[in-house]
């Protein structure tokens, strides 16, 4: 498919997902981060002519990544009247979680419990709009190194973009006109205080990465599978204890 037909493929498999619900969502309810998997999801959500809620829930966030989420939620409102945007500031909420469990300190926790708190508002916006929760995972990330919390933004209800690439991403990104600077700018998940990347997270590019799911001679297809099966447990069924009958 080409971009083009992707974009109006995957909207349209939004819109058929929510009408053929048994109790009809009348929302879609995303969370923003101002990089391109949040920017194309929730432009193709908007597409559908759904209410699209989009949030930004900044904590501790880095000035220059929220700067393109309140870009991309003008840019969005601008273009789509069934976009309703707001900014729920997370800090105090993270503060008090965080000097609570002070005891139980742990910096990797904390960045997944960043996510977790993100998911668990999401999903209270939902409630209060009957509305479903929108993914912004992709192929590369949900199915092959397993590259997001568990129960945080892995905790959706439907994964609009998760059978496509990083690249491809970015190719529908081009192709709907989403802002070039957040085509551009490298990607990460804001769950750290020092603004760390994801590329530099993994170790190695998107297009090496995706070489190396698809390619087992590829010179990193070794550190990819260590990643990934360090991650299954979030790829895979939680495991159930089976009693003999």
């Amino acid at each position: 498919m080409s971009p083009g037909e992707k974009v109006k493929y995957i909207s349209n498999w939004i819109k058929s997902y929510v009408d053929q619900m048994p109790n009809k969502a009348q929302s879609l309810v995303i969370g923003i981060s101002g990089g391109i998997d949040s920017s194309v999801s929730s432009t193709l959500s908007a597409m559908t002519g759904l209410k699209t809620i989009v949030l930004t829930m900044p904590i501790k966030q880095k000035e220059n990544q929220h700067d393109l989420s309140l870009k991309h939620q003008e840019w969005l409102t601008k273009k789509f009247k069934n976009v309703e945007a707001h900014t729920i500031s997370l800090d105090k909420l993270f503060e008090t979680f965080s000097s609570t469990l002070n005891k139980f300190d742990n910096e990797h926790g904390y960045a997944n419990s960043r996510a977790r708190l993100r998911m668990t508002t999401l999903y209270q916006v939902a409630a209060a709009n009957k509305g479903i929760v929108v993914g912004t995972g992709n192929k590369v990330e949900d199915f092959g190194v397993g590259f997001y919390t568990k129960y945080g933004d892995g905790g959706v209800d439907i994964s609009p973009i998760a059978d496509c690439n990083k690249t491809e991403v970015w190719e529908l990104g081009k192709e709907l006109g989403i802002l070039k600077e957040i085509i551009d700018a490298p990607p990460t998940d804001g769950l750290w205080d020092d603004g760390r990347t994801d590329e530099g997270q993994l170790g190695f590019n998107y297009s090496e990465l995706e070489d190396a799911m698809s390619n087992p001679n590829s010179p990193h297809r070794v550190q990819y599978e260590k990643i990934r099966n360090q991650n299954l447990h979030k790829m895979e069924p939680i495991p159930v204890c089976k009693i003999p009958s």
